[in-house]
């Protein structure tokens, strides 16, 4: 077996990871009857982080057996419409909620990207097609006994962790190319065990489970995005948002959040609900108001609090102050709403959507104030404005406790919680420093 890290190598954004499984090392073609070819996600890269040209892997995306999607930020599918184009025609595997998101995301962002409606619907039914969801905590396999087996990783609703067993006559040997690979001994099975962590959530989510511990594997593949810090007063969010939110309101401006279509914005109707917010709060994000209605269909994934506040008559991402701003027309008058409100709006890095606008009309308002509630990669406006390299008179807050990703605290509790170590483990999903810091923490 051969593992190329694809993307997201030493960045943290456009991830995509390829196993090749060659047990003919006569043949010359990579998709002959004893090869296999198993892409791990394939997403969209943000800012400055370097995406790979289709051309370049190391197979054609038509000999590409399946594509499995840890879950659906368009950092980790936005490309799969582009590999569809480039001749990929394997199955795509993923849970049965990303299934549910995988085209609304989509959807949405191939609407930015020039395509017509007719190529986007040819687009959408050929993933529809080929998509197929799994349940978790089973056992399936694919080709040549190679099986596979799913669990929550805590990050957004559906997102995953993936254990593949291999027959140990595949494995000759495994990449080790990463610099930030702590070794260790031992192995647990008669097969050669890799996981993929995928994007690993943090404990105390509202709406999530939390991430289950892993299984003992031979080879880890981990993100690394905060490898290098921890976030602060996690389990007293609600309270810092509570008393930043008043302060920040009390000279009655205009809250803007910057955040994703896709959990975040469900994360933060949530803890506003609790909150008991009575300014208006506003979502103006058409795709954030679709993926708030699926997560309302996929309550059987919720975790038990949301569920039992749902059993009571308390929608939980629903609440008397909130408006939806869908048509463009209304988004244009929201520019001039006058505060104290807040708006929440996409994208969660400021790189596009609705959010620029309303950053353009009120950033230079010193009575205005804007909450960083997620990651932003370096390169992107959002990174910028926190680096203070563009100027704005409105005050900027970093709520690192919003974080949808593991701190370094749990990704170590994570990695330590296998009944027995891993005999290898490459670091992605993250910068150099946190990449290093981490590995350093893992090798002790």
């Amino acid at each position: 077996m051969q593992l190329n890290h694809l993307g997201a190598k030493n960045c943290v954004t456009g991830s995509c990871h390829l196993m090749q499984i060659d047990q003919d090392k006569g043949s010359s073609d990579s998709r002959s009857d004893t090869s296999i070819n198993i892409l791990v996600d394939c997403g969209k890269a943000y800012g400055h982080d370097p995406e790979l040209p289709f051309d370049r892997f190391p197979v054609q995306p038509a000999k590409i057996d399946y594509l499995f999607l840890t879950h659906a930020h368009i950092d980790h599918i936005g490309r799969v419409p582009e590999l569809i184009d480039a001749g990929f025609r394997g199955d795509i595997i993923c849970t049965h909620a990303t299934k549910a998101l995988l085209i609304p995301m989509l959807h949405d962002a191939m609407s930015f990207s020039g395509r017509d409606n007719k190529d986007i619907r040819r687009l959408e039914k050929i993933i529809d097609d080929l998509s197929w969801g799994f349940e978790l905590y089973e056992t399936f396999s694919l080709k040549k006994g190679i099986t596979f087996k799913m669990s929550n990783a805590g990050h957004i609703l559906g997102s995953c962790f993936i254990l593949f067993e291999f027959p140990h006559h595949m494995i000759n040997q495994s990449d080790s190319s990463s610099p930030d690979s702590g070794k260790y001994s031992g192995k647990y099975s008669d097969k050669y065990r890799v996981l993929f962590s995928g994007d690993l959530g943090c404990t105390d989510t509202p709406i999530l489970p939390d991430p289950d511990p892993p299984e003992s594997c031979d080879l880890l593949i981990m993100e690394s995005t905060y490898g290098d810090r921890n976030h602060t007063d996690r389990k007293n969010r609600v309270a810092a948002l509570k008393k930043l939110l008043r302060k920040a309101l009390a000279d009655n401006g205009i809250v803007y959040i910057p955040a994703f279509s896709l959990g975040r914005t469900q994360e933060l109707i949530y803890e506003l609900d609790r909150i008991g917010i009575k300014v208006p709060v506003f979502v103006d994000s058409p795709l954030g108001l679709k993926i708030t209605q699926i997560y309302s269909s996929l309550e059987n994934f919720w975790d038990k609090e949301a569920k039992d506040l749902k059993s009571k008559g308390d929608n939980p991402i629903d609440f008397k102050n909130l408006y939806a701003v869908e048509k463009y027309r209304d988004h244009k008058r929201l520019l001039d709403v006058k505060g104290p409100a807040i708006i929440i709006a996409g994208s969660g890095m400021c790189t596009g959507g609705r959010i620029v606008d309303h950053l353009k009309h009120g950033l230079d308002d010193p009575a205005n104030d804007i909450f960083f509630v997620g990651y932003q990669s370096k390169g992107t406006p959002g990174r910028r404005m926190i680096e203070k390299k563009i100027p704005v008179k409105a005050e900027i807050h970093t709520l690192t406790g919003y974080s949808a990703h593991a701190d370094q605290n749990m990704l170590l509790r994570w990695v330590n919680s296998m009944p027995n170590p891993p005999k290898e483990i490459h670091l992605v999903h993250g910068e150099p420093r946190a990449k290093h810091a981490l590995a350093k923490k893992l090798i002790r």
